[in-house]
């Protein structure tokens, strides 16, 4: 057992959306220091910029931007055909982007769920399939690709907040990334997906700001995730470390949804 290649994500070439903020950015900071080349995309070309230049500064690994709006299938073409030039192969896909809103039940607006379930469902598993014939370029059942779905505990357990989009999508995803193991499997693309708990983004921070203490003291560890507790589960799953794993859904909440039974 070579234990110093164990984890080792160096030269891989990762893939990660939603990659300028938020757990995309922790995600994508974690593969750069551990020495991966790593592309982000989100729809904010400026962001998406800045941060790619910020991590690369970093290093040792590299980080390079290619923006798009995931909402739209073009984007999603023109993002594939653009590493298409770039690299032969993707060792790794992390879904990460997603779109969040919460409304009253008698409010809740059809085009908001609609757009919800678009980007955090539809167009996962448009970007997945349009990035297979990359993801199959260089794997097998002894050296597997991977793809990483990024759900939620929302997505395991209802929430007390009105997000009903919200928690259906991440459903979905873990659902979908149980069928998608099963069919990739055979061809060495391993699927998997992690479900976070609480973590400090823009997209937690109203919740956290009104609940954040509330929240914090049902978590058993009583605190917030960190960069590297997300980083490091996907660098499991994207290594060696992590090769007899997939279809499952790991939780990363600090033992919220535990602790919350008790």
């Amino acid at each position: 057992m070579d234990i110093p290649s164990l984890f080792d994500v160096k030269n891989k070439v990762v893939v990660i959306t939603g990659g300028g903020r938020g757990i995309g950015e922790m995600i994508a900071s974690g593969f750069v220091a551990a020495g991966a080349k790593v592309y982000i995309s989100s729809r904010s070309a400026q962001v998406c910029d800045k941060v790619a230049e910020e991590l690369s500064a970093k290093g040792p690994g590299q980080c390079f931007s290619i923006p798009g709006d995931l909402q739209k299938l073009d984007d999603i073409k023109k993002i594939v055909e653009e590493l298409s030039k770039r690299e032969d192969h993707i060792d790794c896909l992390i879904n990460n982007s997603g779109a969040n809103w919460g409304e009253s039940i008698d409010t809740y607006p059809a085009n908001a769920f609609e757009k919800v379930m678009n980007l955090n469902v539809n167009r996962l598993f448009s970007l997945t399939q349009a990035c297979l014939p990359l993801l199959r370029a260089k794997a097998s059942t002894a050296n597997p690709s991977s793809v990483i779905n990024i759900g939620s505990i929302n997505g395991m357990q209802p929430p007390n907040l009105e997000t009903y989009a919200y928690s259906s999508s991440k459903a979905a995803v873990h659902h979908l990334t149980k069928h998608l193991a099963s069919r990739l499997g055979p061809e060495g693309i391993l699927v998997n997906a992690i479900a976070p708990g609480a973590f400090v983004t823009k997209m937690m921070a109203a919740t956290m700001k009104k609940n954040g203490d509330k929240i914090i003291a049902g978590i058993p560890l009583h605190r917030t995730g960190t960069p590297e507790d997300i980083a490091g589960t996907c660098i499991y799953l994207a290594s060696r470390a992590g090769h007899y794993t997939t279809g499952a859904v790991i939780q990363v909440d600090g033992g919220s949804l535990v602790g919350s039974r008790l």
